[in-house]
C-alpha cells in the first residue's frame, strides 16, 4: 500500500526480533525528533513498546514524555530516558527528578557535552542518584563519561556495534569498550588516568598504557580528554572532582602545563614544557619524560650491544626542527654534553631557538653540511599519510651515522629507509614513545612499566591506523 506517494512502512515482527536472544534485550524505537529512524505513526510506534513488554523484555527504553502512557505490566524493567542533543543543561537535577517520578527501574539521561567540563555535572549526579542511572555525555568532550559512568555507578553504558554503525556523537565501538577500556572491570576504586590534548582522537596512548594496566592486573583506566587550547587550567579544576591522578599532556597544552603545576623536574625547568602531571600529596608535579625517552633512543643507536647508557659529550648532532619536540630535544642533548645544531624552514625560529638553549644553527638547505655522528629529525615530515616525504636528501647521508627519526607513524618513514641504504644506524620514534610512555607509567603507577607489552602494542595501533 501507498500514502501520499511514499510506502506504508510495515510495522516490524517484533515476536521474531526478540525471540531466541542469547542475552538480556533492550527495546528502543527512537522517533526522527529524537535522532532516530522510525517513520511510522506515533499510535504504532507506542504499540511496539507495549507489545515488547507483553514479549518479556528485560527493558523497555521509554522517553519521558511517554513513559506515563505505557504501564508497567511483568517482569520487563522500565528505563526512562531523556536525551538533549544540543548540549548539557543547567537543570539536570530537575530533569532528573522528573525522570525518577515515572516508574522507572533504570533513569537514562544523555546529553551533548560542548565543553569537557560537562562531563563532570552528569557524573556527579549519577554518583548521588538514589534510583539506578545510566548518565553521560555525548560528542568527543564527553567520550570519557560513557566509561567512567561505569566509576561513578551506572549499571551498564552504551556501546556501537562497529566503527561503522555509531548511532550516537561520540559513541564507542563494543569492541574498543571491552578490549581496550575494560568497561566490565572499571568501578568505584578504579584509578583514572588520560592524556589531554587537542585533537585527541588519534592519540595512541589509550592503548599503550591501558595495555599496561591489562597485562599488570592494575585496577586503573587510562582516556583520551580533548580539550580546547585557552581551557586547560580551568578543565583541569574541574575534573579534580573526578580523581584523575594523572595526564599526559600533548599540543597545545605543554607549555601551560609546566605553568600549571606546582612542582616541575629540571627538564621542565629547562625547557618550559611538560607532557606528564602526577598528583600526589602535595599537588601537581610536572615531569618532560620525552626528553629522557629520546637521549635514550640515541645512546642505544650509538651503543654497539643495545645499551642506553653511551655517553653523548661531543657528539655533533643537526636536530632538524624546531617546534616543541625540537625544543625538548636539542635542549636535553646541549645538557648532556653533544655539539648541536638546529636547522629549520623558517629560519628565523631556528635563530630564535638556537639563541635561547645556546647552540648553533644553520639555514635549512645547508642541514646536510658538517659530519654528524646523530641526525635528529624532529619535524613531522613523513608522518602517515605523507609517507613518501623525507626532510633530508639520502646523498647527505654517511656511512654510520646514527639517524633518529621521532616520527613514529609509520615506524619505518622513508627518511629511515633511505638511511639504512647509505649504511646508517636507525633508531624508529617508537622507541622514543615507547619510553616515554613507560616512564609516565612508572610515574603513575609506582610499578615498572611492561615495556615490551607497550611497545608492541603501539605496532598493533599503527597497524590498525593504516588499515
Amino acid at each position: 500500500t501507498r500514502r501520499a506517494g511514499r510506502p506504508v512502512p510495515r510495522a516490524p515482527d517484533l515476536g521474531r526480533l526478540v525471540k531466541d536472544r542469547p542475552t538480556p534485550g533492550v527495546v528502543t524505537c527512537r522517533r526522527g525528533a529524537d535522532k532516530g529512524r522510525w517513520r511510522g505513526g506515533e499510535p504504532q510506534r507506542q504499540a511496539l513498546l507495549r507489545q515488547a513488554i507483553v514479549d518479556g523484555v528485560e527493558y523497555d527504553d521509554l522517553e519521558d514524555d511517554v513513559a506515563a502512557a505505557i504501564p508497567r505490566y511483568g517482569d520487563t524493567k522500565r528505563i526512562v530516558s531523556h536525551h538533549d542533543f544540543d548540549h548539557t543543561p543547567p537543570n539536570l537535577e530537575e530533569i532528573h527528578e522528573r525522570l525518577c517520578q515515572l516508574d522507572p527501574d533504570v533513569v537514562k539521561l544523555v546529553t551533548m557535552a560542548n565543553k569537557p567540563a560537562d562531563s563532570v555535572k552528569m557524573l556527579e549526579l549519577v554518583a548521588k542518584s538514589k534510583v539506578p542511572t545510566v548518565g553521560f555525555c555525548m560528542g568527543e568532550f564527553g567520550l570519557p563519561s560513557r566509561i567512567l559512568c561505569g566509576k561513578f555507578g551506572s549499571p551498564f553504558t552504551y556501546a556501537s556495534f562497529s566503527r561503522e554503525r555509531e548511532l550516537a556523537p561520540g559513541q564507542i565501538p563494543f569492541e574498543d569498550m571491552q578490549r581496550l577500556y575494560r568497561f566490565d572491570f572499571v568501578g568505584r576504586e578504579t584509578k583514572v588516568f588520560g592524556v589531554v590534548g587537542d585533537p585527541i582522537g588519534h592519540s595512541l596512548s589509550p592503548l599503550i598504557h591501558n595495555r599496561g594496566f591489562a597485562h599488570d592486573g592494575i585496577d586503573a583506566v587510562y582516556l583520551p580528554f580533548r580539550v580546547p587550547k585557552g581551557e586547560f587550567a580551568a578543565t583541569l579544576e574541574a575534573f579534580n572532582r573526578l580523581d584523575v591522578r594523572g595526564y599526559s599532556v600533548t599540543i597545545p597544552h605543554k607549555e601551560e602545563a609546566a605553568n600549571y603545576a606546582r612542582q616541575r623536574d629540571e627538564d621542565v625547568e629547562a625547557c618550559g614544557a611538560a607532557n606528564t602531571l602526577v598528583h600526589d600529596d602535595d599537588g601537581w608535579r610536572a615531569a618532560n619524560t620525552d626528553q629522557e625517552a629520546a637521549l635514550a633512543s640515541i645512546r642505544i643507536g650509538l651503543s654497539d650491544d643495545g645499551e642506553d647508557n653511551v655517553p653523548l659529550t661531543g657528539r655533533h648532532v643537526p636536530v632538524l626542527g624546531a617546534g616543541g619536540v625540537s625544543r625538548g630535544i636539542a635542549s636535553a642533548l646541549m645538557r648532556a654534553g653533544a655539539v648541536v645544531t638546529l636547522a629549520n624552514r623558517t629560519a628565523e625560529r631556528a635563530a630564535e631557538l638556537a639563541a635561547e638553549i645556546g647552540c648553533r644553527h644553520v639555514g635549512w638547505d645547508h642541514r646536510g653540511t658538517g659530519h654528524p655522528q646523530v641526525i635528529v629529525n624532529g619535524t613531522s615530515v613523513g608522518m602517515h599519510p605523507d609517507v613518501d616525504s623525507t626532510p633530508f636528501e639520502p646523498h647527505w647521508f654517511r656511512e654510520g651515522t646514527v639517524v633518529f627519526d621521532t616520527v613514529y607513524n609509520p615506524e619505518n618513514t622513508l627518511l629511515l629507509k633511505q638511511a639504512r641504504e647509505r649504511g646508517c644506524h636507525t633508531v624508529s620514534g617508537i622507541e622514543m614513545f615507547t619510553r616515554q610512555a613507560a616512564v609516565q607509567y612508572e610515574m603513575f603507577t609506582g610499578a615498572s612499566a611492561p615495556i615490551d607489552v607497550m611497545r608492541e602494542a603501539i605496532r598493533q595501533g599503527i597497524s590498525a591506523v593504516q588499515l
